[in-house]
């Protein structure tokens, strides 16, 4: 690849590592669209995005457990729906025809600044003491990892975005817990996805460790200094910028649409 091409990619992954550390999310709301852009068809961009989610997660997780905030059990019990459904959602997205699938991301997209800015807002809401899970202990962690895995595979996102307000609003987890418990959760799945797109040869190598570098330096920052910076300020920034994406996946599926007609 051309130098500056890696350079722009290497620059999405440090953004999309930034995202990952602070909201427990894997990036590839912002990987997909990026990768797109550089030519990448929907199916290449999902799993080379996947690649780049692998190396951010994994990285955001041994960050936490130096910290002494991982938790593996949890995360296991997690995992192990995503894992189940995570190759399902790579065939059903493989099945789809580019513009559905574009748009159905794009839909996605929009639906993330609902559950960002819900996400906030349970966080800030909810006492541990006095509510109770909406689900029992193992149907909620089905439900919960069941859900986000489908969307990892079938997107080429890591599924945090829905996995932290599911959490808190099925298994009544604190905000902080569920996103650590999100970003160990997505090293797994992302894991899985990889190796059958690998397999599969869907996988542009020299694209993802791009991203992935990126994202390696981002989420160390995040994990650690982020943080500190006015919630207010970063939602606000996330959800402009998941419109600004969400607009340019749907002219992109409409550009497939009509070459498709």
């Amino acid at each position: 690849m051309p130098l500056l091409d890696i350079t722009f990619l290497a620059m999405g992954g440090l953004t999309s590592g930034i995202l990952a550390g602070l909201l427990g999310i894997g990036g590839g709301v912002l990987m997909v669209p990026l990768l797109l852009f550089f030519g990448i068809d929907v199916d290449q961009a999902t799993a080379t995005s996947l690649l780049a989610i692998l190396v951010t997660a994994t990285t955001g997780s041994i960050q936490n457990w130096r910290m002494g905030h991982l938790q593996p059990k949890q995360i296991l019990l997690l995992a192990i729906p995503a894992i189940c459904l995570v190759v399902a959602g790579t065939e059903v997205g493989s099945r789809l025809a580019d513009h559905w699938r574009s748009a159905a991301f794009g839909s996605l997209l929009l639906s993330n600044i609902y559950l960002v800015s819900l996400k906030k807002s349970i966080g800030n809401t909810q006492d541990p003491k006095t509510n109770s899970p909406l689900l029992a202990a193992t149907p909620a962690r089905l439900v919960t990892g069941g859900i986000s895995g489908f969307m990892a595979g079938l997107f080429g996102v890591g599924g945090g975005v829905i996995m932290v307000p599911l959490q808190v609003l099925l298994m009544n987890i604190n905000l902080k817990k569920a996103v650590r418990n999100s970003l160990g959760v997505i090293a797994l799945t992302s894991a899985v996805a990889c190796i059958h797109n690998g397999l599969k040869g869907d996988i542009v190598y020299g694209a993802g460790l791009s991203l992935g570098l990126g994202g390696l330096i981002g989420v160390q920052i995040s994990t650690r200094f982020l943080p500190k910076l006015p919630e207010n300020f970063v939602s606000a920034l996330f959800r402009t910028l998941l419109c600004v994406l969400a607009t340019y996946v749907f002219w992109q599926a409409w550009q497939a649409y009509m070459a498709s007609a």
